[in-house]
């Protein structure tokens, strides 16, 4: 089943011509599929409450073997097994085709100076295939002020060098 999953998933994406899509110079390193949550805080926004999101917490598993290879999380950053990562920043944001989920990025990736390893020569990654994670339009008022909420969500991450 997770295989059909991931197999129907990447097949959408090729299928697909959006703004998320890197140059055609990049080449794919690293297919994985991320699950765990989105971290949203109810926070006072002018005059009213909203859930403000402040970190993800995923899991990254290979498309291929299904084992864990790495993990993700605030900054954004993206850490592997063998202790190399990079930090992204967006450079395009797209609306999910599935409006209760989070949206399509691809990201400038910059690799940690230490250690050297199997992310040192990533430099964007693209998150699609979002399931989850939006936070939700109620339930942030007063009385909710403070208190955090975790949304569960799976997206795949593409991980790309530029040569």
């Amino acid at each position: 089943m997770l295989t059909v999953l991931f197999l129907s998933a990447f097949l959408f994406v090729s299928q697909t011509t959006d703004s998320t899509l890197p140059p055609s110079g990049a080449h794919v390193v690293y297919l994985t599929a991320g699950h765990g949550v989105q971290i949203y805080e109810c926070m006072q926004q002018g005059s009213g409450f909203a859930w403000i999101f402040q970190a993800p917490v995923a899991k990254l598993f290979d498309l291929s073997t299904h084992k864990q290879v790495g993990t993700h999380g605030a900054g954004p950053v993206w850490t592997w097994q063998d202790g190399s990562s990079v930090s992204g920043k967006v450079l395009v944001k797209a609306p999910s085709p599935d409006s209760a989920s989070i949206p399509w990025l691809l990201l400038s990736a910059t690799p940690s100076e230490s250690p050297a390893g199997a992310l040192s020569k990533v430099t964007l990654v693209r998150r699609s295939d979002t399931h989850g994670g939006d936070a939700p339009s109620t339930g942030c008022d007063v009385e909710h002020a403070g208190r955090s909420l975790r949304v569960p969500y799976t997206a795949i991450y593409s991980f790309y060098s530029v040569q």
